[in-house]
């Protein structure tokens, strides 16, 4: 098979498995919505940052050491399989404060994200069990990474969309027939990972399976390692969550717990919106470093412009849904048919999605530069993006312009980090030995 045919291949699966898993918190929001109208969706968009956190280290971890497995494994490295262990055993470690901030303060949590009296009563049983999970949520990069990484896409998005589809279903029969309201919905999000490990596990059983799991004590350095190459996913979902609690922010202050409500439609068309680019990224990236590790500098050059060409084609298109469905997608969470909150989510989804066609091209650019063995490249990119322009532009944007600058401060910042990105890739490149 040639180059372009594996990376629309890989692509094509990995961007359906990547929608699947943002479809976690999709469905949680309509469902939620049903359930507890406008709290119920303001609750969910305060939980989103430590959803995006937990994320970010899963991605971190996981795509960082797959992509270190698969660079050695094309030099015929044999120490390329500890990193798959190393991976899952730092990850649970990691895992635990948020395990414990769930068993006994997730209420200060959602108070520290801005929640009041009633919405961190609404929402403290259902934070608890999603932070309980979290070993699961960071697991579940790890094994779709690896498995993808060793030649079978395929799996890797069988199991995602089984996980999601599990979470869309059990979201509906744990909230309404089995009555238990929001604990419900987070207790279906939460299993959901679990089925996904296990449908990822039957690689290990198959004759194409070169993973294997080496008993070891956790490694600070291989973590590092895994890290430099993973910091650009890391930063990437971080974002996500640095810029829910900016806006989070801004909005209580200039229209209240409505404008969160608002926030929360444009965000959570937004996860999946940022699942389709990553997946282009990520399933750009097992090819990618394995032309790297055999020094074919020309054919992942040539997936970078694949990746790009196919990120802005599918930015157009999304927008074009976005523009000519605007009020159908807003109405699908406001249950309460609250026109404040219609007049102020129309408004973000026309202004903020015009940002994807720029953030597409930095999410396929961040994940080439880690692919190829330049993490400091992927890290600038990243932190602009996620941190440095968005949290610049919200500042001053709203400062100017309220609300339309809040949701002008995403295609801004996205726009500023792709004109240093390109300078990032014309920068002489090495390749390795």
């Amino acid at each position: 098979m040639n180059l372009t045919k594996q990376f629309f291949k890989y692509v094509s699966q990995n961007i359906f498995g990547l929608i699947g898993t943002s479809c976690y918190i999709l469905a949680d929001t309509y469902f939620i919505a049903q359930a507890a109208g406008t709290d119920g969706v303001t609750l969910l968009n305060l939980c989103l940052p430590m959803y995006n956190l937990i994320f970010a280290f899963g991605s971190m971890i996981g795509l960082g050491a797959a992509t270190r497995y698969a660079i050695l494994q094309a030099q015929g490295e044999a120490r390329a399989q500890r990193y798959f262990s190393n991976a899952i055993l730092c990850a649970c470690l990691i895992a635990i404060p948020f395990m414990l901030a769930g068993a006994f303060c997730p209420g200060t949590l959602l108070q520290l994200m801005g929640g009041d009296g009633d919405i961190v009563a609404l929402g403290l049983n259902y934070t608890r069990i999603f932070l309980l999970f979290t070993p699961f949520f960071m697991c579940n990069y790890i094994f779709s990474a690896f498995v993808r990484n060793d030649g079978d896409p395929s799996l890797a998005m069988v199991a995602t969309l089984s996980g999601s589809l599990f979470n869309v279903v059990f979201d509906y029969i744990f909230i309404f027939p089995m009555g238990l309201g929001l604990p419900g919905a987070a207790l279906a999000t939460a299993i959901s990972p679990v089925l996904s490990i296990a449908i990822c596990s039957r690689h290990f059983f198959q004759k194409s399976n070169t993973l294997t799991f080496v008993r070891q004590a956790p490694s600070a350095r291989l973590l590092v390692q895994s890290c430099q190459l993973g910091i650009s996913g890391f930063v990437g979902e971080l974002s996500s969550a640095v810029t829910t609690t900016v806006f989070n922010f801004l909005l209580l202050r200039l229209a209240g717990n409505v404008g969160v409500a608002a926030y929360g439609v444009v965000a959570n068309f937004a996860l999946v919106a940022t699942a389709i680019f990553n997946g282009v990224a990520q399933g750009a990236q097992p090819l990618v470093s394995q032309c790297y590790g055999k020094n074919e500098m020309a054919g992942a050059k040539k997936l970078l412009l694949l990746g790009c060409g196919t990120a802005l084609a599918l930015a157009a298109v999304l927008y074009g849904a976005v523009f000519g469905f605007t009020d159908t997608f807003v109405a699908l969470f406001n249950s309460e048919s609250s026109a404040l909150m219609a007049e102020y989510a129309h408004s973000g989804m026309r202004i903020y999605f015009l940002g994807y066609f720029f953030a597409g091209c930095n999410i396929v650019a961040a994940g080439y530069l880690g692919a190829v063995n330049r993490p400091t490249e992927a890290t600038i990119t990243s932190v602009s993006r996620g941190v440095a322009a968005i949290v610049t532009c919200s500042l001053i944007l709203s400062a100017l312009f309220g609300m339309n600058g809040v949701w002008s401060a995403f295609p801004a910042a996205e726009a500023i980090t792709l004109a240093l990105t390109v300078f990032l890739l014309k920068r002489p490149q090495s390749v390795c030995g």
